[in-house]
């Protein structure tokens, strides 16, 4: 992920042998614990979006869903990740990062004990609800308190942490679903009524949800013993503290020059939204729209979140089907590691042009198979697995790399608001209209319609989106302006 920072020409160049001093000084060790706390909202928020998937069969089972419902079900949480993203800003701004993530993760607590106590349809939607606005203010609040602890020589690699993170609470979920489900399948169950015998046995379901209280609690536990973030501390004219906190984790020289850095910034952050509606500019959010739009047009959370079903419709066993599952976890994380490696070497456009065209093919075999009705074996398994792994390396990184680096620095976190904003809607509408678009085209109708909502990103890739590997921030920000 492309670092974010104000250039400061007032401020000397450092020394390197005083950024090696300073360095020396600094504890990597105490930043990684620090940026891992905070990335454990992405793994709350991987988890929260993903362990829906092994719910559903059983939840369409006791509850009678119609489609309707069904997507209700899965949507309303989206619906709360967009309002969480929504006021994620101003609750940060008003009352720090600290604060906002200490309140994500007691929503995340509050979730995980309503969903498995559920005692009825409504309460688990409203709990799915409160989870939503825990994966909203976390989407927002997580990564921006890891750029702004981190000094900047590593600053971008403690920011993907958080990308990363999301990635494994998925496949922790996936895995903790799959294993449950072999359980109850094993019939190991007391002779006596209980608590296990109720959650774990007999409606599973409640028990998947429940694991998430596992992490919950342990992110919940550690934001009270992680750091203010230094840029919030130094706005609430704490500045003393500020300097402690960027001391412990970069050095004393790299504090005092940050601090520089963080007050010039903030003496210059003052921007409108209406500027990005300006010529040159007006382009930068079309882009930025685009790619937040199209990336979920192409399916991905529908995958994962009805993913075990359309397994169990090619012929699985609901336990064939979660544990089929979870190599597509597997892949998302070993394929988000590519993208890390490879995004500053082929460059954005090359990564998202090959991956579009892979997630096309891949969609369109799926589509073909159902179509045909040959989806025994682990057919639908492996193009399933393929079409996730084009997207971890291209779509669903590239549109979080591309709103860092395309905005001027005046607006960018307002301006990257807006596009996250798409991200849920989107995903909010499209999981909504899943079952009904299902129950009317069919799973291989489902499967060629995101194929060919793909195809108008090729387009845009080749005639519209900029390359902006190893251009600085500064001649982005000139080139909407030239």
């Amino acid at each position: 992920m492309t670092e974010s920072k104000v250039s400061t020409p007032a401020s000397p160049a450092p020394n390197p042998n005083e950024v090696s001093k300073s360095r020396s000084e600094g504890s990597v060790l105490y930043l990684t614990f620090v940026c891992s706390v905070s990335a454990l909202g992405g793994v709350l928020f991987g988890f929260d979006t993903a362990v829906i998937s092994g719910t559903l069969t059983a939840l369409k089972k006791q509850f009678a869903l119609g489609t309707a419902m069904e997507g209700w079900l899965v949507s309303s949480a989206l619906v709360a990740c967009a309002l969480g993203a929504i006021v994620a800003g101003s609750l940060a701004d008003r009352f720090g990062r600290k604060l906002v993530l200490l309140f994500s993760g007691l929503l995340f607590v509050i979730c995980s004990v309503g969903c498995m106590l559920a005692w009825n349809l409504d309460v688990l939607i409203w709990s799915r609800f409160v989870g939503g606005l825990g994966v909203g203010l976390a989407s927002m609040v997580s990564p921006l308190y890891i750029s702004e602890i981190s000094p900047a020589h590593l600053r971008g690699r403690m920011v993907t942490l958080f990308q990363f993170a999301i990635t494994i609470g998925i496949c922790l979920a996936l895995f903790s679903n799959a294993g449950l489900q072999h359980l109850a399948s094993a019939g190991i169950a007391s002779h006596e009524a209980g608590f296990y015998q109720w959650a774990v046995v007999d409606q599973t379901w409640r028990a998947m949800f429940g694991m998430e209280l596992i992490p919950s609690i342990l992110f919940t536990g550690l934001c009270f013993v992680v750091p203010e973030a230094p840029r919030w501390l130094i706005k609430a004219n704490r500045s003393g503290e500020a300097r402690a906190v960027l001391a412990r984790v970069g050095g004393h020289s790299l504090a005092e020059r940050e601090i520089q850095e963080i007050e010039s910034t903030i003496f210059a952050a003052s921007g409108s939204l209406a500027q990005l509606f300006r010529p040159g500019l007006r382009k930068a959010l079309f882009i930025s729209l685009f790619l937040a739009i199209a990336s979920e047009l192409s399916g991905i959370t529908i995958v994962f979140y009805y993913g075990p079903d359309i397994l169990a419709r090619s012929g699985l066993s609901l336990g064939q089907a979660l544990g089929g599952f979870t190599s597509i976890g597997l892949v998302n994380v070993a394929f988000t590691l590519i993208a890390i490696w490879l995004m500053d070497i082929a460059g954005r456009r090359l990564l998202l042009f090959v991956g579009t065209v892979g997630a096309c093919a891949s969609l369109s075999v799926i589509g073909f198979l159902f179509s045909i009705g040959r989806t025994e074996g682990m057919m639908v398994v492996g193009m399933l697995c393929f079409f996730v792994a084009c997207f971890a390396f291209s779509m669903g990184p590239i549109k979080w790399v591309i709103m860092s680096e395309i905005f001027p620095t005046k607006i960018r976190g307002r301006a990257m608001a807006i596009a996250t904003l798409a991200v849920w809607v989107t995903d909010g509408i499209y999981n909504q209209l899943f079952p009904m678009l299902r129950s009317l085209l069919g799973v291989s109708g489902s499967f060629f319609m995101f194929a060919l909502m793909l195809l108008p990103q090729l387009l845009f890739i080749w005639k519209v989106m900029p390359e902006t590997k190893g251009r600085t921030l500064e001649e982005i920000e000139r080139s909407w302006t030239a």
